[in-house]
């Protein structure tokens, strides 16, 4: 009886544990920093309730963080093909690291959002010349989560590149989940920007 996966059976133990890693963590650092935002949120629009939606933004970007935690996990999840016979203790520590870069990434943003937008948006109550200076605190936050992304990308093409060496393919595999991956790019950061520039008007 032939096997149908000709490559490492632990291999892909380590692929799918990257991709759920880089979706919960990812996650992880969202929800702490939409909790953390909201509950400055919260005790802000008591006092100074026509604040409130400008006040969101933080939460916002917070959210924007499980994007690339699902981007990263698409992309390492359509990777992982059985049928290609092909994929191997490299491929798996490879899509394993990039899932963890997003990942780590993402909960570290988030921390620091959350943080940040806790202490902000209450001293944005107090003294509404801040709030440039939070958001510029809160897009360098933010930055943090797209190198993770970056690096991530980098990472699980990698692992790409070494199946289609012992295959002697072009790379082909990797297309589809790269380009979806990017329209989900586009798509979180075309709502962010458009959500920002209709708070700040």
């Amino acid at each position: 009886m032939a096997s149908t996966f000709s490559g490492d059976e632990t291999a892909p133990f380590f692929g799918f544990l990257g991709a759920a890693a880089a979706l919960v963590f990812s996650c992880m650092g969202a929800a702490y920093g939409t909790a953390k935002s909201g509950v400055g949120v919260a005790s802000m629009g008591v006092m100074r309730p026509e604040l409130v939606m400008k006040s969101i933004v933080p939460v916002v970007m917070a959210g924007v963080l499980g994007i690339y935690g699902l981007i990263i996990a698409v992309i390492i999840s359509t990777g992982i093909n059985p049928k290609a016979k092909s994929y191997y203790l490299f491929d798996g520590y490879a899509h394993l690291s990039s899932g963890l870069a997003c990942g780590l990434a993402g909960l570290s943003a988030g921390m620091a959002i959350g943080i940040v937008g806790d202490a902000g948006v209450r001293a944005n109550a107090q003294q509404p010349k801040l709030f440039v200076g939070m958001i510029l605190i809160l897009i360098f936050a933010e930055a943090l989560a797209l190198y993770g992304l970056i690096v991530g990308i980098i990472l699980s093409s990698r692992a790409v590149d070494s199946s289609d060496n012992v295959k002697g393919g072009g790379g082909s595999n990797i297309e589809k989940p790269l380009y979806a991956g990017r329209w989900l790019l586009l798509a979180g950061h075309y709502s962010l920007g458009w959500w920002l520039s209709a708070v700040l008007g």
